[in-house]
């Protein structure tokens, strides 16, 4: 088979689950990784089943788990043209002053430590096809947060993206941030008013990987509209 295949890490549920359905439908085969192996499976079923994605139990902060989620991924479809590194976790309450510091050490394992081991890990398929990286960054990466751990994380996430691509010049993999306002995903225990939906997130990715080679689409930042006052 000669569709391309995209790996999105974080695919269980909301940013990650959404684009793997916006990529399903443009013609990509997938391999969905995450750490909830039943969602993953229904995901899988809900695309078309083993011929058109994998689901691949995987811890992000463990190197072994993400070597292992690459290798399954080439043995399934021979190629990686597309990685969508999206993992990640929310921060604590408490501010600098007063957050749980074990919250922090495995927030920061997930968004940052995670995101560079995909990227590390899956660069030479992408050098391979000369394929496309994209990092799940956060508009809450490019302001500064009164107290947010959740923010440095992002902050972090913007600096490897830039690096990255710096390293990666001339090669032909191009990489992209998407940096998303507040999106309504299992985050939140309630809805957060005027937030994004993952979907419209999902389509970001869609119109990042589908320029022509020539272009390189580095970052989008995307917010939902203030609201309208009456």
């Amino acid at each position: 088979m000669s569709d391309p295949v995209m790996l999105i890490t974080g695919a269980s549920s909301g940013i990650g689950a959404e684009t793997a359905r916006h990529a399903a439908r443009e013609g990509y085969r997938l391999a969905l990784a995450g750490r909830s192996a039943e969602r993953l499976e229904a995901l899988v079923q809900e695309l078309g089943g083993a011929g058109r994605a994998i689901a691949i139990r995987c811890d992000v902060t463990d190197n072994g788990e993400q070597k292992a989620m690459v290798a399954r991924t080439l043995e399934a479809f021979g190629r990686i043209d597309v990685v969508f590194a999206n993992a990640g976790r929310p921060g604590a309450p408490g501010g600098f002053s007063g957050a749980d510091p074990d919250v922090w050490r495995d927030m920061l394992l997930v968004n940052v430590h995670g995101v560079a081991l995909t990227a590390q890990n899956t660069l030479p398929a992408l050098r391979e096809s000369r394929g496309h990286l994209v990092l799940t960054g956060s508009a809450a990466g490019r302001v500064t947060i009164p107290g947010s751990m959740y923010s440095a994380s992002k902050w972090a996430v913007t600096a490897i993206g830039y690096g990255v691509r710096e390293e990666l010049r001339g090669s032909g993999i191009r990489v992209t941030l998407i940096e998303p306002g507040m999106v309504d995903t299992p985050f939140f225990d309630q809805p957060p008013e005027n937030a994004l939906a993952p979907a419209d997130v999902a389509r970001s990715v869609i119109y990042a990987v589908s320029q022509p080679e020539h272009v390189d689409v580095n970052e989008i930042l995307v917010r939902p509209r203030p609201a309208v006052e009456s």
